[in-house]
């Protein structure tokens, strides 16, 4: 049997251009998932590994689909050829797990995904210092100006004012008003 694995990384992203791809192949189920490539223990993908057998194979669109660090790349196919099962990507007609050229390139790709991401790691670090160097103030806006801040301090510590009280006042969590410090 074949099966296919559709993932994205978010909940932004869809995985219908994924799935009409493996079912154009004619697949038997198609899992389905949102999650980070980064992360190694996606459910989906622990499910359809459970599933496969001998002489099935597990397809997906792109070999990225399926792990963005060779450590995780070379772990999942060995999952995978240790049930006797294949590999095969749409996208990269030469990642094929029964030769030993597909396993020896997809090795090669799999440290090009990692390092890939790396770089994305390393720019958007670099980004981010770049955004703060020039003053940019980065996360949430702050839900209370100085002034409301400095309010909610002095109705809480000085007039006993209950926590909860203070934050329906101006409408934020207790947790916020509790966490304020002078």
């Amino acid at each position: 049997m074949i099966y296919g694995y559709a993932r994205v990384s978010t909940d932004g992203q869809s995985v219908t251009a994924q799935v009409a791809e493996l079912r154009k192949r004619r697949e038997g189920k198609v899992f389905r998932e949102v999650a980070s490539g980064a992360k190694t223990d996606r459910a989906q993908l622990r499910r359809v590994l459970d599933q496969i057998d001998a002489s099935d194979v597990l397809m997906v669109t792109r070999l990225d689909q399926l792990a963005r660090s060779t450590r995780d790349l070379l772990n999942t196919l060995a999952t995978i050829t240790g049930r006797k099962a294949g590999f095969r990507s749409l996208g990269d007609a030469w990642a094929d797990t029964t030769t030993a050229h597909g396993r020896l390139m997809l090795t090669f790709l799999g440290g090009l995904a990692e390092f890939e991401r790396d770089l994305i790691c390393t720019r958007t670090g670099e980004g981010r210092e770049r955004a703060k160097a020039r003053g940019v103030k980065l996360g949430r806006k702050p839900r209370l100006t100085g002034h409301q801040k400095r309010e909610a301090i002095r109705c809480r510590d000085q007039d006993g004012e209950p926590v909860r009280e203070v934050a329906r006042t101006y409408n934020v969590s207790h947790s916020t008003i509790s966490r304020l410090t002078a």
